[in-house]
């Protein structure tokens, strides 16, 4: 939690392919990130944890994590945290059982209110722009102000000090600096590039 509020810039990665892992966490961690969540939307994304979480330079989180089973592969690949796109009592409850920072999605007060019951603080607002973006935080940080949130989904570098100038959001998560196109190209440079800028725009807000 302290790393990532720290960083308060959350690449969230789409790999297809797990050889890229290593290259690009050099990418990340040149550009100044020190925190990465590999999404668990393609089949190498437990080898990517798994080769990214040997860099001790990086803080490596699994995302777009639906199920325990997901979660059992994904602690023992080396990820340090879990953020799921929604709220699933099930997930919540074994990341607990296993000791593990899970940030489940919520797009509700309803899915806040259910965190809070769950002994969580912290959550991912996802999508973010198509939810309201900026102005729904602001609403919905009015009645839970222990709340914080993660916001995801449409962050981009135009909207970025909007979200990050904002008390109740703790980091962001974003795919610009890690676009898949980017990764495929092997662009590494460019991405070094985007997260410098991301990271560099975070510390002046």
């Amino acid at each position: 939690m302290e790393a990532i509020a720290a960083g308060r810039i959350l690449p969230v990665v789409v790999l297809h392919d797990a050889r890229a892992a290593a290259p690009l966490g050099a990418a990340l961690i040149a550009g100044g990130a020190r925190s990465v969540e590999v999404t668990f939307r393609t089949d190498a994304a437990t080898d990517a944890i798994g080769a990214l979480s040997g860099n001790p330079d990086l803080l490596v989180g699994a995302g777009t994590v639906l199920t325990t089973a997901q979660v059992d592969r994904a602690v023992e690949a080396g990820a340090r945290f879990v953020v799921s796109p929604g709220f699933s009592p099930a997930v919540v409850h074994h990341c607990q059982a296993l000791g593990i920072p899970i940030f489940p999605g919520v797009a509700s007060a309803t899915e806040i209110q259910m965190a809070l019951d769950a002994g969580l603080d912290t959550v991912k607002f996802f999508p973010a722009e198509q939810l309201g973006g900026v102005a729904m935080i602001k609403a919905l940080a009015a009645p839970f102000r222990s709340v914080r949130f993660i916001p995801t989904g449409g962050v981009n570098p135009a909207n970025l000090r909007d979200y990050l100038t904002q008390p109740a959001v703790l980091a962001v998560g974003g795919t610009w600096m890690v676009a898949p196109d980017l990764i495929t190209a092997g662009r590494w440079d460019e991405i070094t590039d985007l997260t410098a800028a991301a990271v560099f725009a975070a510390r002046e807000c």
